[in-house]
């Protein structure tokens, strides 16, 4: 089922903590122009002070802000990840035989599951630091390499792949210990196509959809 290959995917608790907080790291990324187009390595930088000043903020603290904040997350990763970049990439050869209006679709169903993946992970975000080492710039695609500090010195090294659309540069893939979001997406998903079919793999995605959606109404009820 979809939901045991996202287990898996999600490579556990500690990683998938590592993944929100390397994720956090680029959310404000669209409000940190400054009139310039800065570098990848730039962009990256003068986001995080304005990330953790919104995970700490004191209007989002409380379980009963967590939808809020996740919508603000969702709101702003729609502007900073390009979502269909990480579909197109993550089906690999099963995307071009795709119609537009298949793509539309599964680009929204995916972005979804990113956000139940990973996205709603941020707010496990503890005061890491993060450090940057450098970038590497090849026409338009950069890798930014950083490593992620805990409180208690552990160091995860996570390189940040983007594209340039214009005069922003945009995620298409995050890996963190050598390991790729796309790469697992990609592996899990060609598992279930070449079992069941594309067909099968979006009614999951469908009906995962779907189960989230009742479980964060049921959740909303309570809270009222």
């Amino acid at each position: 089922m979809i939901g045991r290959h996202l287990c898996r995917l999600a490579l556990a608790c500690r990683l998938a903590r590592t993944w929100g907080v390397a994720l956090a790291g680029v959310l404000i990324l669209s409000t940190a122009q400054s009139g310039f187009a800065a570098t990848a390595q730039e962009q990256l930088k003068g986001a995080i002070d304005r990330v953790v000043s919104t995970l700490e903020s004191p209007t989002l603290k409380g379980d009963g802000k967590a939808a809020e904040k996740r919508s603000a997350v969702r709101k702003i990763a729609n502007e900073i990840f390009d979502f269909g970049e990480i579909a197109r990439r993550s089906l690999g050869r099963y995307w071009q035989p795709l119609s537009e209006a298949q793509r539309t679709e599964f680009v929204g169903l995916f972005g979804d599951l990113l956000e139940r993946s990973y996205f709603s992970k941020i707010e496990l975000y503890g005061g890491e630091k993060i450090v940057y080492i450098g970038e590497r710039v090849d026409g338009d695609l950069a890798t930014v390499a950083t490593k992620i500090i805990s409180k208690n010195g552990t160091e995860v090294p996570v390189d940040y792949r983007l594209l340039r659309r214009g005069d922003r540069w945009m995620i298409y893939d995050v890996n963190i210990e050598g390991i790729s979001l796309v790469s697992n997406y990609r592996t899990q998903f060609n598992k279930i196509i070449q079992t069941n079919g594309y067909n099968t793999l979006v009614d999951r995605m469908r009906t995962k959809q779907a189960e989230f959606l009742q479980e964060s109404g049921q959740k909303k009820k309570a809270q009222n």
